[in-house]
């Protein structure tokens, strides 16, 4: 579907990835964009709409979900990272739990609150923000890439789901993407804007799954060889 005429409603949408979903959705047409966000304060952009909530905190979603009762069109962004020593790291478990309850139970959370909103569109979607850490070995991002997997897992269970109630489920796989939340790691990182580009122009031609990034596109398709990437990456990722 296209998000011209749409509501568009995006987690963690005050800066980086999820604020350029957010101009995107506006420059395209769309009636209406919600910005989801922790906090609202000194929010201000032309045209869109701040609204808090918090994934990891259920009331919030709820509030958010009510007050943005028009939404067709949701995008889950919203996800934090942290550097670790590796998969033996001593605060791996601590870590992970952190990951996991934005990554992942944050989608499920976020999700389950605008399902019965969705259903009852005519015309609906979900994006969720994955990434191509599921399938390349980077130690130090462990927990990162287990809350990432899931919420991929996650993501191909709910589109099976929501297919026959006319809700499209767009997977958005992508590598580093040059944002606040990849500050400080030295690699390859795709543009913001290019990547919501990308995923707007997917959903439109009905697409499941977008890989945004050249070593997103490398990666994937390894799957089937032999030795796939998440044995032995390609070179130069």
């Amino acid at each position: 579907m296209d998000v011209k005429n749409a509501t568009v409603f995006i987690t963690g949408a005050n800066r980086g990835l999820g604020l350029a979903f957010a101009r995107e959705a506006r420059r395209r047409g769309a009636t209406k964009v919600y910005a989801g966000m922790r906090n609202t304060k000194g929010f201000e952009e032309p045209g869109i709409v701040p609204v808090q909530i918090d994934v990891t905190d259920s009331a919030s979603i709820a509030a958010a979900a009510k007050l943005a009762a028009d939404t067709n069109v949701l995008v889950n962004n919203a996800g934090i990272a942290a550097l670790i020593d590796g998969p033996l790291a001593a605060d791996i478990e601590l870590q992970s739990a952190r990951m996991l309850d934005t990554n992942y139970y944050g989608v499920v959370r976020v999700t389950k609150a605008f399902e019965p909103i969705l259903v009852t569109r005519p015309n609906a979607a979900i994006i969720n923000v994955l990434s191509d850490i599921v399938w390349l070995p980077r130690p130090y991002l462990t927990p990162y890439a287990v809350s990432k997997a899931a919420a991929w897992s996650y993501t191909n269970q709910l589109r099976f789901h929501l297919q026959e109630q006319g809700v499209q489920v767009l997977g958005l796989h992508v590598g580093f993407v040059d944002t606040d939340l990849t500050n400080g790691i030295d690699v390859p990182k795709a543009s913001a804007d290019d990547v919501v580009r990308q995923t707007y122009d997917a959903l439109a031609a009905g697409k499941s799954e977008i890989m945004a990034d050249k070593g997103t596109v490398l990666l994937k398709n390894t799957l089937a060889a032999e030795t796939p990437g998440y044995i032995t990456p390609p070179a130069g990722l």
